[in-house]
């Protein structure tokens, strides 16, 4: 298709339905409510079912029902919403189960307000629910880049039996941009001997996540955890901006990253040379790519619209090698590029100072 001028939220739903998703179970909540608005019109017109269900922690038993299947399933909410399916999500990675949930942020803690946050980044790294289980967490930071992700992301999510997590921002989702989608040629929908299908002359297919024997409980976990290691070893992705020669390295996501690439663009104006470093999975971090990036820094400077919680896998990352500074504007604030100037001015002057 030719590309055509979508909003975020849009642009996810569309993406889904190029990606073979037939069902969604959502609830509204700003600013993620055009996506179900869109779906309610959308899934029906391609033979689909669309269900507002009840509340968020029906719509998540919803989608383990239908991953339950086979068949590609989606959900979406904002941050409250999201922290009230976390229970469901753990039975959805327990049980091994595909699907794909969004989480368009909003700013917080409790209800917050309807504006852009990064704040969810914890929650979606560190799983969020209870229990040892990890989701693949994807952050687009361009509305093409949105429906490109979900529709790798059910490639993922199908490939190694587990949710992925699409994690965008309010100006994401209510953002315009042009975009073209087309997943119908990327998409391989896999068989899946494991779904609840009927019997049909095979032994039955049991999909549960309660073990009462901590053995084999602990056996199921490790096996999680191999695939986890595998997927660590195979699915990181990132991007890097001048970071080649790069003195001071920038580390952002999603939205912020984008203000951040002009502001490394103004700094090397100004003789800094600056650099960006996107990660584009959050989990699994892109460890080996960071260092990589920061290889002849001074400094690297995480930028985000929270308190600090990206910049902790920063950390983790460079393992002391390279000092790391932090930026965060939160409330809903979005840092301007010429925050983020004058942040790299700060900690390119302090380099010089210490080199």
């Amino acid at each position: 298709m030719d590309r055509v001028l979508m909003k975020g939220n849009e642009a996810i739903g569309e993406a889904a339905i190029a990606a073979g998703c037939r069902y969604f179970f959502g609830y509204p909540i700003t600013p993620q409510s055009e996506l179900p608005e869109f779906l309610s019109r959308r899934l029906p017109q391609v033979g689909g079912v669309f269900l507002q269900a009840e509340s968020e922690v029906a719509a998540i038993n919803m989608v383990y029902g239908a991953a339950s299947t086979g068949a590609r399933v989606m959900t979406s909410s904002s941050s409250p919403g999201i922290s009230l399916k976390q229970e469901g999500i753990s039975y959805l990675a327990a049980s091994e189960l595909p699907c794909v949930i969004v989480n368009i942020m909003r700013a917080g803690p409790g209800l917050g307000g309807i504006q852009p946050s990064q704040s969810d980044y914890f929650q979606a790294t560190r799983g969020g629910g209870h229990g040892d289980y990890r989701t693949i967490v994807l952050a687009p930071a361009s509305v093409q880049e949105i429906a490109d992700l979900v529709i790798e992301g059910f490639e993922l999510a199908d490939h190694y039996r587990m949710p992925v997590m699409i994690l965008g921002d309010g100006t994401l989702g209510q953002m315009m941009e042009p975009v073209r989608i087309d997943g119908t040629a990327k998409v391989k929908i896999q068989a899946k001997p494991w779904a609840l299908t009927g019997k049909k002359g095979r032994a039955r297919n049991i999909i549960n996540s309660l073990n009462l024997d901590p053995e084999k409980l602990e056996m199921h976990n490790r096996k999680l955890e191999k695939r986890y290691q595998e997927i660590k070893e195979r699915e990181t992705r990132a991007e890097r901006y001048l970071t080649d020669d790069a003195e001071i390295v920038v580390a952002a996501y999603g939205i912020v990253a984008r203000v951040c690439k002009a502001a490394v663009d103004r700094a090397r104006a100004e003789g800094i040379k600056a650099g960006l470093f996107r990660p584009i999975t959050l989990w699994p971090f892109p460890d080996m790519e960071l260092n990589e990036a920061a290889g002849r820094a001074g400094n690297v400077l995480a930028v985000e619209m929270s308190l600090g919680q990206m910049v902790e896998d920063v950390k983790l990352a460079l393992n002391g090698r390279v000092p790391v500074s932090f930026y965060g504007r939160v409330g809903g604030v979005v840092p301007t590029v010429a925050n983020v100037v004058e942040e790299i001015k700060k900690v390119s002057e302090k380099y010089r100072k210490v080199k």
